[in-house]
């Protein structure tokens, strides 16, 4: 999921208490099951199974709401970027089967953020 306009506001911080409103929903939850999250500055990762019964934009609309509130709250310095909107979500979303080997997966989304420019070619190439 990317930030709206792309803005790279993910900090470590931010970062952190995003990842602990994804575990509240995951108790809420517990169909679902976080099998790998991480994050650059502007977008997050996340491996996660939905159960067949759970719709995949209905989880994703829960997870931006979720994670976007009391956000505003926790991190002022978001209002400068997003005021006027409740959310910090783009409105759209990249969604995809595991169709390779899972590893390879939690391999990519475990490299988030690092320097290295040609990881989606040299997992997926």
């Amino acid at each position: 999921m990317a930030t709206k306009y792309r803005h790279p506001c993910i900090t470590n911080e931010l970062w952190k208490y995003l990842y602990k409103k994804l575990l509240e929903i995951t108790t809420h939850y517990p169909q679902l099951y976080i099998h790998q999250a991480n994050h650059d500055t502007d977008h997050i990762h996340l491996l996660i199974s939905i159960p067949p019964q759970m719709k995949v934009g209905d989880v994703v609309r829960l997870i931006k709401t979720n994670t976007s509130k009391g956000s505003k709250e926790q991190f002022p310095q978001l209002k400068k970027f997003y005021w006027g909107t409740d959310g910090m979500w783009s409105d759209g979303y990249f969604v995809s089967t595991v169709s390779v080997d899972q590893t390879i997966i939690e391999r990519y989304i475990k490299q988030q953020g690092s320097d290295d420019t040609g990881q989606t070619t040299m997992l997926f190439g």
